[in-house]
C-alpha cells in the first residue's frame, strides 16, 4: 500500500496521534511530548484549578517552568505572581525550572528540552518558536493547558499547510525579522490563522538556529498555529552544542514534507528584499525602511525572543562599533537570556553597545510585554520586539515602531529611522 504525500505538519501530527497518516480537517488526539509555561500563565492560573479537582501533573519530566514575565520583581503584584510559581515548583518538585534565565522561548530550546519530531504545546503566544525545531509547537490557554498537564493529550484540527519559499539569498544588514514582516504586510496577521506555516527554500535553510527561531515566533502574527522549518545539519549542530544526545538526533531527514504533499505555496526573493519596518499600531502595516526614513524616535529597544539573541545583539554591535547613539536618543538593550548575555559579554559585543551609550536591561520579557521599564507618554520608539500593538510597550500614545536589530541599531545611531545597508557600507 502506498501512503499519499504529506507535509511536515502531517508527519509531525501522525506522530503525536499514533497513526500513520493525517489528512488536513480531520481531528485527532495527540499525546504531548512537552508542556512549557512561564510565570504569568502557569502555577497562578493551574495550581488552583488542580487543587480543586484534586488532580496531579501526568508526567512532571514533561513539563518546563520559566519565570521570565513579571522579573525582576518590581511591586507587591509582581512579587506575589512570582512567589505562587517558585512555590509551586518546589511543593510540585518540578525538575526543570528556569528562575531569571531569560525568555521562556529562548531558555526552553537553549537547554535542550526541544527536539526535531516533537509535538509540544506552551503557555504563551509565540510558542510556535518550537517550530524552527522541526517540532510541532503552539500555544494554547490555561484551560487547555490544565487539561494536558493533567491527561497529556489535546486534540486538534489537522491544519492546512502554508508554505512560504524564500529563493535566493538576504543582503548584508537584512535579516529573518524583515522576512517575516514582510511576509505579515502581505498576508495581514489573520493570513495564516489555524494553519501550520512552513517556512522553506534556500534562503530560510542559510539562516542560522537563532534567526529561524525568529521566523517560527513571529509565525503567531500570521495567526498560525504552528511554524515550521524542516531539520537539517545546522539544526543537529545547534542542538547537539546545547546538550541534545546524537542519538535523539537521528533520522532527521524524515522531517520533510513529501513532493506532491497537500499545500499552498507563496514565494518570496531574498535576494530582492529591503529592510522593514512596521509602523504602529500593527505588525501587519509593514513595508520598506526608505517608506519612513527620516522619522525622529527617542527610544530604540533591543529585546525580546525575537529582537535580543545572540545574534541580533552582534548585528546591532556591527552597526554601533565605534560609535555613540544620536543625542537625545535611548538606547535599551535586554538580552534574551543569561547565556546569550555571557556569551556577547565574552565576545566583546556588549562592551561595544555600552560604549555606543546603551543600558543594559534584564533578560526578561520586560518592555515587550509592558513589565518594568516601559515607554512614556508621546514616545516614539523603534523595536526589535515581535509586536507594536497600542500600549504594549507601556504609554498608549507612544508610537512604536517594529524592525530588526540591525535597523534599530542604525536608528539610534542617525536619531531617526534609517537603512542600515548605509551605515554598513
Amino acid at each position: 500500500m502506498t501512503t499519499a504525500p504529506s507535509t511536515l505538519a502531517q508527519k509531525l501530527v501522525a506522530r503525536a496521534s499514533g497513526r500513520s497518516t493525517v489528512t488536513p480537517g480531520e481531528i485527532v488526539n495527540c499525546q504531548v511530548d512537552l508542556a512549557m509555561f512561564h510565570d504569568s500563565s502557569g502555577p497562578r492560573r493551574l495550581k488552583p484549578m488542580l487543587d480543586e479537582l484534586g488532580a496531579s501533573i501526568w508526567d512532571k519530566s514533561r513539563v518546563v517552568l520559566v519565570m521570565d514575565h513579571y522579573l525582576p520583581e518590581r511591586d507587591d503584584e509582581s512579587r506575589r505572581i512570582v512567589r505562587i510559581a517558585r512555590d509551586w515548583a518546589k511543593e510540585q518538585a518540578l525538575p526543570h525550572v528556569y528562575d531569571g534565565q531569560g525568555i521562556c522561548h529562548v531558555v526552553v530550546p537553549q537547554h535542550g528540552h526541544i527536539r526535531p519530531g516533537m509535538f509540544c504545546v506552551g503557555g504563551d503566544s509565540h510558542s510556535p518558536t518550537g517550530g524552527a525545531f522541526g517540532a510541532y509547537m503552539f500555544g494554547i490557554g490555561s484551560t487547555e493547558m490544565l487539561g494536558v498537564v493533567v491527561t497529556g493529550e489535546i486534540w486538534l484540527r489537522v491544519p492546512h499547510t502554508l508554505q512560504m519559499h524564500w529563493s535566493g539569498r538576504l543582503a548584508a544588514g537584512v535579516t529573518a525579522k524583515d522576512m517575516m514582516l514582510h511576509m505579515i504586510g502581505r498576508f495581514g496577521m489573520n493570513g495564516g490563522q489555524y494553519q501550520a506555516v512552513e517556512l522553506a527554500g534556500p534562503a530560510v535553510q542559510a539562516l542560522s538556529m537563532q534567526e529561524r527561531m525568529t521566523l517560527s515566533n513571529m509565525s503567531a502574527e500570521l495567526g498560525a498555529q504552528a511554524g515550521l522549518i524542516a531539520p537539517d545539519a545546522t539544526t543537529h549542530d545547534w542542538l547537539a552544542v546545547h546538550g541534545v544526545p546524537e542519538a535523539d538526533l537521528q533520522g532527521l531527514d524524515a522531517w520533510v514534507t513529501d513532493s506532491g504533499a497537500p499545500l499552498t505555496r507563496h514565494d518570496f526573493d531574498a535576494d530582492a528584499l529591503a529592510p522593514q519596518v512596521a509602523a504602529p499600531h500593527s505588525p501587519a502595516n509593514t513595508g520598506a525602511v526608505d517608506q519612513h526614513a527620516g522619522t525622529r524616535i527617542d527610544v530604540a529597544y533591543i529585546g525580546a525572543c525575537t529582537g535580543a539573541k545572540l545574534d541580533d545583539l552582534r548585528a546591532a554591535a556591527s552597526v554601533l562599533r565605534g560609535h555613540r547613539v544620536a543625542r537625545g536618543v535611548r538606547l535599551m538593550v535586554a538580552p534574551a537570556s543569561q547565556q546569550d548575555q555571557a556569551a556577547a559579554r565574552a565576545e566583546g559585543v556588549l562592551q561595544v553597545l555600552e560604549d555606543a551609550g546603551a543600558e543594559l536591561f534584564p533578560t526578561t520579557c520586560g518592555a515587550c510585554a509592558g513589565y518594568g521599564d516601559t515607554v512614556g507618554d508621546g514616545t516614539t520608539v523603534i523595536s526589535s520586539t515581535a509586536r507594536n500593538f497600542k500600549g504594549r510597550m507601556g504609554s498608549s500614545t507612544a508610537q512604536v515602531y517594529l524592525a530588526s536589530p540591525y535597523t534599530v541599531a542604525a536608528s539610534a545611531l542617525q536619531g531617526h529611522i534609517a537603512d542600515p545597508r548605509e551605515v554598513l557600507a
